[in-house]
């Protein structure tokens, strides 16, 4: 009987340890060098480590609208395997970035200049929100569903930074509404009917 308790304590403790492991792996895999090359690379110098693709932002005016300019590896590659990249995230006065979440990091955002509407739901359904002004920090969890929005008369800029260098990007009206699930099933799924289904996939169409 001894016997068979300690093998089942063992057994639950190899089983934590295996969990403990996998949480500390997880994201981005460790790379073997100090950097990854790309395939087609024939020079690598000081210009395969920077990136210039901010400087529209630094000299362009007020934001019109919301925009986000992503530097992750897809557009600076030597970001491959250093498990970092970033995001400027411009908002017009009454602008939003919907709701979405990040597969693959959490989000760490600066508020650099005006103030944000943010917040994020927790696999509880529970929601938590904040206005930060410019100089605030605010975390979203990895994977969590997350949002921010610029109430204000004034425009916003935020910077944010993730623990991967591909955090990805799952937009919640485009995934449900443009992707081509059955208008039946969204209708059974928000308890409406197929006419509003389809109102709001018109809606969020990309225009011609």
């Amino acid at each position: 009987m001894a016997s068979k308790t300690f093998s089942l304590k063992f057994f639950s403790l190899l089983v934590s340890l295996f969990a403990i492991i996998g949480m500390a792996i997880a994201g981005d895999p460790n790379i073997l060098t100090d950097f990854i090359v790309p395939q087609n690379a024939t020079t690598i110098d000081g210009n395969f480590f920077t990136f210039s693709g901010l400087r529209s932002f630094v000299e362009s005016g007020p934001p019109t609208t919301f925009k986000v300019l992503k530097v992750s590896m897809v557009e600076f590659p030597a970001l491959n395997g250093q498990s970092v990249s970033y995001a400027v995230l411009e908002f017009a006065n009454g602008t939003t970035n919907p709701p979405h979440t990040h597969p693959r990091s959490a989000e760490l955002l600066f508020l650099v200049q005006g103030s944000l509407q943010v917040g994020f739901v927790d696999t509880t359904n529970k929601l938590f929100t904040q206005t930060l002004q410019a100089g605030d920090m605010f975390v979203f969890p990895k994977g969590l569903v997350h949002f921010q929005y610029n109430a204000a008369q004034t425009p916003a800029v935020g910077i944010s930074s993730f623990g991967s260098a591909n955090a990805g990007t799952v937009s919640i009206p485009s995934t449900l509404f443009i992707t081509g699930i059955d208008d039946n099933v969204l209708a059974k799924s928000f308890k409406t009917n197929v006419a509003t289904i389809q109102a709001l996939k018109a809606g969020l169409a990309p225009k011609p």
